[in-house]
Parts: structure tokens; C-alpha cells; sequence
């Protein structure tokens, strides 16, 4: 079970940093740019950041250990 639990951490994990990852990209390339494509940028960050998609990774995590311990009770021979 432990095993599971890892490789579950490394996904998160994973996409925790490429959440982080295409912040910094985007924001870079919104300042290079300046104007309007500077705003969007911006504004995309935000919705990748802990107001849009990086704000369901608490979600996940518990949706994920949740179905973990179903399928290991549900599966346990009686």
C-alpha cells in the first residue's frame, strides 16, 4: 500500500512543479511581450495558479488516498 501512496506523491508532485513551471514560462513570456499578450499572460498564470487548476490539487489528493483505501478494504479477503 505504501507503494501506491509513493507513486501517487511523485504525480502530484510532478504536477505541482509543472503547474510551477508554466507560471514562470507564461509570466516570462508576458513581460517579453508587453501590451495585451502581457495581460493574458497574466491572466493565464492566474487561472493555472491557486485560483484555477493548482487549486484542485487538494481535491485530487483526497479523491485519490479515498479510492486507495476503498480499493484496498474492498478487496481484502473475508
Amino acid at each position: 500500500m505504501m507503494d501506491v501512496l509513493q507513486g501517487i506523491a511523485y504525480g502530484i508532485v510532478g504536477f505541482a512543479v509543472l503547474v510551477v513551471v508554466g507560471i514562470v514560462i507564461i509570466s516570462k513570456l508576458g513581460d517579453a511581450t508587453g501590451g495585451e499578450a502581457n495581460t493574458s499572460a497574466q491572466y493565464l498564470g492566474t487561472q493555472l495558479g491557486s485560483s484555477g487548476l493548482a487549486g484542485w490539487i487538494p481535491a485530487v489528493i483526497a479523491v485519490a488516498i479515498g479510492a486507495l483505501f476503498l480499493s484496498y478494504f474492498m478487496s481484502k479477503e473475508q
